[in-house]
């Protein structure tokens, strides 16, 4: 959780302020517990709640405890656990509560506890005391009825309520399909339409009749007359030509499922699923034989909205996309189809641990159900299990007969798994999940080594490919699970193809090794195992004649990609001067060598410049590198400073030392990162990048232990008084957005791809510093503040609104420069909650401007795990600058979800996921940013200057505070 919030949640309720209140329902909203509250209840939660942060092994209540508090999980996890006996001891887990899981309902009546509690790791709660949980159910009724877990929610009490039994309800806040509905033709899976959806269908039907008309009409097929139909190849023609929020044509069958799922849109012989083919689809207003042609008016209103429309298509397609799929027999899925599930599969946590292969094979059994109303029992206590459950979208309630309701499942968890693997009394069917653990045994190899595995591979499919030469490729091919570092390295030195170019795809698995060996190979166990072994001058040899043109195709992807990287390694270098002796040697007596010489003759040339001053070098902006030094100020407490000047890769026990030097005394000094908001961290002493880890107006602070308490923020950390909104409005948005574009090319060009590696591993780990990365992601965070602070620095109501036109502007040529990191920042300094909260400077936006933001914000929507944004940056070509804080998710995601060592084995699949993670910045960067010439001509020397020197405020306080006194809250 930021410091901030938790820093407001420790004041007590009655002393926090209007901006307390702002900045905690802000952090709240994006909680997943919170996100289906009214938004005045939730405000009242922010008014009562008590932050917690606990420690693993904590104990929050136990098993038949009168409650006094409600909770919700913000970080972490919990274990539920229960006892039939009075000894908890002997208490068994039976699920885990995850982030955004609420629970303590039962102190609405004093039940006794159902279930202990237990905090599985360090863990932030929110706390609502007993008094106020009660006010705010008296008050909030009619919005906390739905969304607490029952006999408090509502819910359908099902038919065997005497019986012993488990019981689960799933309840989804949209309705979807009844999964109990016949695969045969019916009229529509839903049966009433949605009033958004019939306008949505309205405007498109009118929409096409208006600029397309020849589409929908009378069709012959096969001797038979099909009225007023359209096809399904063109739907999704047009459907593409009319967005720019439309990247794919399978994006666009998804948008055509919504309306099929509602009969707005119905195929003419009644099938469920969307396509796109020469089949033929009818409009809901059509089936009417005297159906009208829109008026011009009606064209009109349809023009307006068809934007607003195709948005919130784009939105729900996807669910109705993977819907349909899923409930496809498996047999009758395409390529396509599961590929569509497997990318689904790669971001729901319960499958994060599973490999890749598995993955693939769940995509092809899946089966989708939908279960509308709540109080469903999908199985009961005592039931063979038969089924594994995911949850798509709503929650299931655990009930344990004589416990009551001892926890919820939200999106993203599983259940029923267990008992399946057991074959235990108590949704893939139990078949499937069996054959597949079956399969992926079938068609792993294990290699032994004192009965212990030093090596696992498994076979796929490798598709039937014809070669050059027209020879069939093998149909299956094996890769890498696990192993061990030498074994890995072994496999991949004696499968490598010689013939292959070094940029041919048949390399991107050396190019995973290569890019993730610091993990579990560091060089200088790497260099040892690429030389000869010791043995005879015939050892030797064989060595050399079978091997080294091998290693010399490894080592000269591994420099490639090491670059510069590789001078700050004494011990890389030292193999690399010893390689290339020996590869000369023995050029001599293997002539198939000589080939390969030149390549590793020039890596051997650069490298060993320890600088390199050329005039093309020297313009550029160059890579901070580890021993680059700095000159940094190091404040006391009396808020005076010392210089130092230190290498940028130092710990922080360097720091101190070279601090202790200045002041001439060191003893018991620790150093504190203080943010402007006066959050205080003591940095460990093996931590690195101390400088470039910096919040946006962060300073480092060195005192002694017991004077930590007095430290307090520089006046300078405050930020501006005033606002620059005279100087930048003169500015062109497009000169702007242009100056931004190459500022912030530079940096993320710097940006070295291991550092991405060192950052989700801990950078710490490697001694490595990670200062360009560190420098672009604050970036983003600059950008963002500074939008904040020129409108909270802005007292004139018309001036605002330019304002907001203006970073509007900015934010469309950012995308159109394929600038997504300065867009993203730009949108979210709008959508902060002190810009967002002036409802009068928005009224006055005109609407033009506030359907682009609408459209822009859409881009944002982090569901189905960021689908719009990753849509859109598929459909681009490089150069791009791309959102890096969520690459930085996706990395942490699989590392977290994944363990790094598997049985003592390098878990290479893990390693694989990141290794293409990160390809993501070289594919960015596969093309060079080629500045606008028109724009470059131009003499920008003030823009060029401003948009590298932003002056922001980075305290959320103070800008809730600022925002306040603009436009007060109203009554």
């Amino acid at each position: 959780m930021i410091p901030r919030t938790s820093c407001v949640f420790g004041y007590l309720p009655l002393e926090r302020s209007s901006e307390d209140v702002d900045i905690i329902f802000t952090r709240l909203k994006e909680v997943k517990a919170f996100e289906k509250f009214h938004p005045n209840l939730l405000q009242q939660i922010c008014l009562c709640g008590y932050y917690e942060n606990l420690e693993k092994g904590i104990t929050l209540f136990r098993q038949g405890d009168i409650g006094t508090n409600w909770y919700a999980v913000l970080t972490g996890s919990l274990d539920v656990k229960v006892s039939d006996t009075s000894n908890h001891q002997d208490a068994v887990t039976i699920c885990t509560l995850g982030i955004g899981t609420a629970f303590g309902e039962s102190i609405l009546d004093n039940t006794p506890r159902h279930a202990t509690i237990v905090t599985r790791e360090h863990s932030e709660l929110l706390r609502i005391e007993q008094k106020d949980f009660k006010a705010l159910w008296e008050k909030y009724r009619q919005y906390m009825s739905g969304l607490l877990t029952p006999p408090y929610g509502v819910m359908e009490t099902g038919s065997n309520n005497d019986s012993k039994y488990e019981r689960l309800d799933m309840r989804w806040w949209t309705p979807l399909i009844d999964p109990h509905i016949p695969h045969h033709p019916t009229k529509t899976i839903t049966q009433v339409p949605s009033e958004k959806i019939l306008r949505a269908g309205k405007i498109l039907r009118n929409t096409i009749l208006s600029r397309a008309p020849h589409m929908i009409r009378d069709r012959k097929y096969h001797l038979k007359t099909y009225r007023q139909c359209c096809v399904g190849t063109e739907l999704v023609d047009w459907m593409m030509q009319q967005s720019p929020c439309v990247h794919l044509r399978t994006q666009a069958v998804g948008m055509w499922q919504v309306l099929l799922e509602e009969g707005v849109l119905n195929h003419v012989d009644q099938e469920h699923h969307f396509q796109d083919k020469y089949l033929f689809y009818r409009f809901l207003d059509d089936e009417r034989e005297d159906a009208p042609l829109p008026t011009e008016e009606e064209k009109k209103e349809c023009d307006e909205e068809l934007q607003d429309t195709m948005l919130l298509l784009s939105q729900i397609g996807p669910d109705a996309h993977m819907r349909m799929i899923l409930r496809k027999p498996p047999g009758q899925r395409t390529v396509d189809d599961l590929e569509f599930i497997y990318e689904e599969l790669l971001h729901i946590k319960a499958l994060s641990h599973l490999s890749t292969t598995v993955k693939r094979e769940l995509a092809g059994v899946l089966i989708f159900e939908s279960h509308p109303k709540a109080g469903t029992v999908l199985f009961n206590q005592g039931e063979e299990g038969t089924s594994w459950y995911i949850i798509l979208k709503g929650s299931v309630n655990v009930v344990i007969y004589g416990k009551g309701v001892v926890c919820t499942l939200h999106e993203g968890d599983d259940f029923g798994k267990l008992a399946l693997v057991n074959d235990a009394p108590r949704a893939a069917s139990i078949e499937d999940f069996n054959r597949i653990l079956r399969d992926v045994e079938a068609n792993t190899v294990r290699l032994k080594e004192h009965d212990q595995d030093v090596l696992v591979l498994e076979k796929i499919p490798a598709g039937n490919r014809i070669s050059n030469q027209g020879n069939s490729q093998p149909q299956h091919k094996y890769i890498v699970m696990s192993g061990t570092p030498e074994k890995i390295l072994e496999h991949f030195l004696e499968t490598m193809r010689l013939e292959a170019t070094l940029n041919e795809a048949t390399d991107s698995v050396l190019n995973d090794f290569i890019m993730m060996h610091c993990v579990f190979m560091p060089n200088s166990q790497l260099c040892p195992a690429l030389m000869p072994s010791q043995g005879t001058e015939q050892e030797k040899m064989d060595y050399a004649l079978n091997n080294k043109r091998r290693v010399i195709r490894l080592v000269l992807q591994w420099a490639a990609l090491y670059g510069d990287l590789l001078q700050e390694d004494e011990a890389a270098m030292a193999f690399l001067e010893e390689f290339y002796v020996s590869v000369s040697d023995d050029t001599r007596m293997i002539a198939a060598l000589k080939e390969q010489l030149p390549e590793l003759e020039k890596i051997h040339k650069v490298l060993l410049q320890l600088f390199n001053t050329s005039d093309d070098r020297a313009q550029k902006r160059q890579p901070i590198r580890g021993s680059d030094e700095v000159l940094f100020k190091v404040y006391c407490i009396d808020q005076t400073y010392t210089t130092i000047r230190v290498p940028v890769s130092s710990s922080v026990k360097e720091v101190i030392g070279a601090v202790a030097d200045k002041l001439g005394s060191g003893e018991g000094l620790i150093i504190v990162k203080m943010s402007s908001g006066g959050e205080k961290v003591v940095l460990k002493p093996h931590d690195v990048s101390v400088f470039t880890t910096l919040s946006v107006n962060g300073r480092l602070f060195a005192c002694p232990r017991d004077q930590f308490d007095a430290l307090a923020p520089l006046p300078e950390q405050e930020g501006p008084s005033t606002g620059t909104v005279g100087t930048f409005e003169l500015m062109s948005s497009k000169d702007l957005a242009h100056q931004m574009t190459i500022y912030d090319w530079e940096l993320f060009n710097c940006v070295h791809e291991l550092e991405l590696i060192y950052h989700t591993f801990g950078r710490h780990n490697f001694k490595k510093t990670t200062a360009n990365l560190d420098l672009f992601l604050r970036r983003f965070n600059e950008i963002q503040f500074w939008v904040v602070t020129e409108i909270c620095l802005c007292s004139q109501l018309s001036k605002r609104v330019q304002l907001l036109k203006k970073y509007i502007k900015i934010a469309a040529h950012c995308k159109e420069y394929k600038n997504l990191n300065s867009f993203f920042a730009i949108i979210m300094g709008l959508s902060n909650v002190a810009v967002s909260r002036l409802s009068l400077t928005w009224e006055k936006l005109p609407s033009k401007f506030k359907k682009i933001y609408a459209e822009f914000e859409s881009l944002m929507d982090p569901s189905r795990n960021h689908r719009a944004y990753r849509l859109t940056v598929a459909k681009l070509d490089p150069p791009i600058i791309p959102f890096m804080p969520l690459l930085i998710k996706d990395m942490t995601f699989t590392h977290e979800g994944n363990k790094t060592f598997t049985d003592n084995l390098v878990n290479f699949e893990k390693m694989r996921m990141i290794a293409n993670t990160v390809r993501t910045v070289k594919f960015c960067r596969s093309q060079s940013f080629n500045p606008d010439a028109a724009l470059t001509n131009k003499n920008h020397q003030d823009v060029r200057s401003y948009v590298r020197q932003l002056n922001v405020i980075d305290n959320q306080r103070t800008l809730s505070q600022m925002s306040h006194r603009l436009e007060p809250r109203r009554a």
